[in-house]
């Protein structure tokens, strides 16, 4: 390990906007002056830093870095027709250790830095370790505790972060004693013994489940429980296996216990995955108060509190539904998805999902928009359409299914002539302006019918588990919560727990209730579809606006955002176009017949093609399915590909994007920042050699 000074790293980043220190809306912050650091040689200010902490994790969720990070480059999400962050999904030659700027190709200045993650997680380590450091100062014993697991939980946390993506990190454990440090680049394994001492401390000091800054956003012993138990996980788990063998046994029966705490303390999960996302109704409403949920970013509709980080994570699932219907639905914040179409589902992604008997597909796929504008007065008369009815319509069938083999699909451009002529839409059997299909004659064709080339579509069914009802312009930032752990995903973790310690029945029991959820329960309409759109007029302050649209009949017309929203918003999704031989049914289904010597039929289809016969794989792989089918677009997935060693043969089999990029070896670790490497000064003050710096590289940068 080279000893080295480096300029920035430790600085303690004063904030300028505290948190108040107590009440259910912690998120409404008073707002202070510049402060120096000797405030936080105080009672009142060292626990207003610890209250601050929960500003470190807005970053996470406020540009393009939310998904290009966690999410490109895996087998659940590839590109749309925007590049915006192409370089993290294509794993080209410009993923390097130096930030992608316009000066260097990028395609325009959003795309995220290698450097950013970096950066913003010391910025909440310094403060963690003003936290630890000071917490003496402070005279009431819970006030301390408090505070003290507040700093070890968010250290262990952005460590965590750290270390899953770039590997060894700088491990900077007390304050900065001025602007200039010797530092040691550690170990993975040194990082890893330090993330579990930190969550283990906050597990200890925290008070059981007691909300003490406000139900829904403050973290608890459960959250620090979920997290310690990920991080013994990771330890145990394959990019480790060149030094955790010592580690692996005594490391899954904690985590087994720490996830069975978080069970135990926060009690059954949501019953209708709809009230986890779908069912958003507003600003602080139940879905944001939900006992499932251990860890979130809080944002509400307070201006002064939004921080320099803002919730933009809204804009990122939705296709360009503007584009390809040729201006039949026109977007807003009426809309509660912005059209940004950054993250396409992958082929894999529509058929993971038992696509009859799990309602968390249909729960969370979007696919349907509705006509708020009429671009053709000929054909929307021809055709009997009107505003209010369908324009876009995505049919999310099977690969066995030829019921659409003969039609054509496509944009508003493409002419599509694909019209619901069994009305299974209950529509009146409409023709759509654009409209698309997975498969036709056994083939996946369903990223051919954009506005763009075929590997660039813009046309897709995206979900809807960040869209916000309650922007006030349509590119504002959202105000609604992100979530960022939940217990299902602590069922998930025991569960390969288990599975690595050959309790497969155990295991089994833990994925069923996660399955048990997500299957349809009796007298549940299956086509009926849950936005949070549905709740704009209650929840927008911007309702009275209007903007002039054309009519059937080709007049002008001053439409309200209520009618723009009810007119884009049809309640109702494309269950029985992609089950086309289903009757319709009401009855409850079970996802909970299967076995790990018998997995359902989508996930032994995977495990073909991943070329996968051992049992334990098998069952891990498994879990990295239920992973997807619960948890798809929750900001963890590339995390998960790295630490199981399946990112490069999952990316490679299911991101024809990324296939031919990637490489073992090198991209399991993202490379380490040049900026930083450049600041770093040997102990006589001189630069480092060439050699130096490229020893402080990851493999293959």
């Amino acid at each position: 390990m080279n000893k080295i000074k480096n300029i920035g790293l430790g600085m303690c980043i004063i904030f300028g906007t505290l948190f108040s220190s107590c009440g259910d809306s912690f998120l409404e912050e008073k707002l202070k002056t510049q402060y120096s650091t000797e405030y936080f040689d105080t009672e009142e200010g060292l626990e207003a830093l610890a209250i601050s902490l929960y500003g470190n994790i807005r970053w996470h969720f406020g540009y393009e870095w939310a998904y290009g990070i966690t999410l490109y480059g895996t087998d659940e999400f590839t590109m749309g027709g925007d590049e915006t962050s192409r370089i993290w999904n294509t794993y080209e030659a410009a993923l390097n250790p130096v930030d992608y700027t316009t000066a260097l190709g990028a395609p325009n200045g959003n795309c995220p830095p290698v450097s950013g993650l970096w950066d913003e997680m010391y910025y909440g380590i310094a403060s963690c370790n003003t936290i630890i450091a000071k917490a003496d100062i402070l005279t009431d014993e819970q006030v301390r505790n408090r505070c003290l697991a507040h700093a070890y939980f968010l250290r262990g946390y952005n460590y965590y972060r750290l270390t899953a993506q770039y590997g060894g990190v700088v491990l900077q454990t007390t304050p900065a004693q001025g602007v200039i440090r010797s530092f040691d680049r550690s170990t993975e394994e040194e990082c890893w013994e330090q993330i579990i001492s930190d969550l283990r401390n906050a597990y200890n000091f925290f008070e059981g489940e007691v909300f003490t800054y406000g139900k829904g956003i403050t973290w608890t012993k459960a959250t620090a429980a979920h997290f310690l138990a990920k991080a013994l996980l990771f330890r145990a788990s394959e990019r480790c296996s060149s030094w955790n063998s010592s580690y692996i046994e005594a490391d899954l029966k904690e985590a087994i216990e720490m996830c069975t705490y978080a069970i135990n303390a926060r009690g059954a999960l949501v019953e209708d995955y709809s009230n986890l996302y779908a069912n958003w109704s507003g600003i602080d409403c139940d879905i944001e108060l939900s006992d499932e949920i251990l860890m979130a970013a809080g944002h509400n509709g307070n201006a002064a509190s939004a921080g320099r980080y803002g919730n933009r994570t809204f804009s990122y699932f939705h296709p360009q539904y503007r584009t390809v219907t040729g201006q039949w639905t026109l977007r807003g914040q009426f809309i509660a998805g912005m059209e940004f179409q950054r993250c396409r589902p992958t082929e894999y992604t529509y058929a993971i999902f038992d696509h009859v008997n799990d309602a968390r597909m249909w729960k969370t796929f979007r696919t349907i928009y509705g006509i708020n504008n009429i671009v053709n007065t000929t054909s929307a008369q021809a055709n009997n359409v009107g505003l209010g009815d369908p324009s876009c319509v995505m049919i999310l069938n099977t690969e066995d299914d030829h019921t659409y083999d003969k039609f054509t699909f496509g944009n508003a451009g493409m002419s599509p002539n694909w019209r619901d002529e069994d009305n299974k839409l209950g529509l009146g059997g409409k023709w759509a302006p654009a409209s698309l299909v997975l498969y036709q004659n056994g083939k996946y064709v369903a990223n051919t019918f954009g506005t763009t080339a075929n590997d660039r579509s813009n046309f897709f069914a995206g979900i809807n588990k960040t869209d916000d009802c309650t922007r006030t312009g349509e590119s504002q930032d959202a105000h609604r919560d992100v979530t960022m752990a939940r217990l299902a995903e602590t069922y998930l973790v025991r569960a390969e727990c288990y599975v690595r310690l050959d309790q497969y029945d155990n295991a089994k029991t833990d994925i069923d209730v996660v399955r048990k959820r997500g299957q349809w329960k009796d007298g549940e309409e299956r086509d009926v579809y849950v936005s949070s759109d549905d709740y704009f007029a209650t929840a927008n302050s911007t309702t009275n606006s209007t903007m002039n649209v054309l009519d059937a009949d080709g007049n002008t017309y001053s439409a309200t955002y209520i009618e723009m929203n009810q007119w884009s918003n049809i309640p109702k999704n494309t269950y029985y176009l992609s089950n086309p031989n289903l009757e319709r049914t009401t009855a409850a289904s079970d996802l909970t017949n299967w076995s790990f010597d018998n997995l359902p039929a989508a996930d032994q289809k995977v495990i073909s093609k991943l070329g996968i016969s051992d049992k334990k794989e098998m069952a891990i792989n498994f879990i990295l399915n239920e992973r997807t089918r619960e948890s798809l677009g929750e900001w963890m997935r590339w995390e998960d590909l790295s630490r199981t060693g399946t990112l490069i043969k999952r990316a490679k089999a299911f991101n024809p994007e990324a296939a031919d990029n990637i490489t073992a070896g090198k991209h399991e670790l993202r490379p380490i920042p040049q900026s930083f490497i450049d600041g770093l000064l040997n102990e006589d003050g001189t630069n480092l050699s060439d050699e130096q710096k490229a020893a402080w590289q990851n493999p293959g940068y």
